[in-house]
């Protein structure tokens, strides 16, 4: 169970690093788009992070933190739904851009400092 439970934990980082690296390449660009490595990297963060609680959940060893969870669930469901409204807009309002970018550095921060 513990290298399933790494290899989502694995995939997760690799989800973040898409969603932020998808991000981080546009900021001195003179367009920002949403490009299929943010699409993919909020759908794998989103699906690894649900199986990684499940895991932590069926484990009797682990004490799962249910409201930093739940925090960070929030903050990806935003982060996805304004990738996947943001897809059909060309270019990306200022706004917009950084909000996906903030919120995706924040909840990164979340997991590690809380």
């Amino acid at each position: 169970m513990e290298i399933v439970h790494d290899l989502l934990l694995l995939l997760h980082f690799v989800g973040f690093a898409a969603l932020f690296g998808g991000a981080f390449v546009q900021i001195k660009g003179p367009v920002r788009v949403v490009n299929s490595a943010m699409v993919h990297g909020a759908l794998t963060q989103l699906v690894t992070g649900l199986l990684l609680v499940g895991l932590g959940e069926m484990n009797p060893d682990v004490d799962v933190n249910h409201v930093k969870i739940g925090i960070k669930l929030a903050v990806l469901i935003v982060v996805t739904v304004l990738v996947f409204m943001g897809r059909k807009r060309d270019p990306l309002p200022g706004g917009w851009f950084w909000a996906i970018g903030g919120l995706t550095l924040a909840n990164a921060a979340i997991a590690v400092f809380v």
